[in-house]
C-alpha cells in the first residue's frame, strides 16, 4: 500500500513533519520525494511517497 503525503515546513514550529515522522516509526519507508512549489515563498513543501 502507498499514501503520499505533503510535507510542509515553515519554521521549527509551523510544521508536519510529526505526521512523516509518525508513518516511519509505523514502518512505512519513504519510496520519493519531489519538491514541490514556485515562486518566492518562506515554505518548504515536498510530496512525499511512503509504501508499508
Amino acid at each position: 500500500m502507498q499514501k503520499a503525503i505533503i510535507v510542509w515546513f515553515f519554521t521549527e514550529k509551523k510544521n508536519n513533519l510529526e505526521e512523516l515522522n509518525n508513518l516511519l516509526s509505523d514502518g512505512w519507508k519513504v519510496m520519493s520525494q519531489k519538491p514541490m512549489g514556485v515562486g518566492e515563498t518562506n515554505v518548504s513543501v515536498s510530496l512525499v511517497i511512503v509504501e508499508k
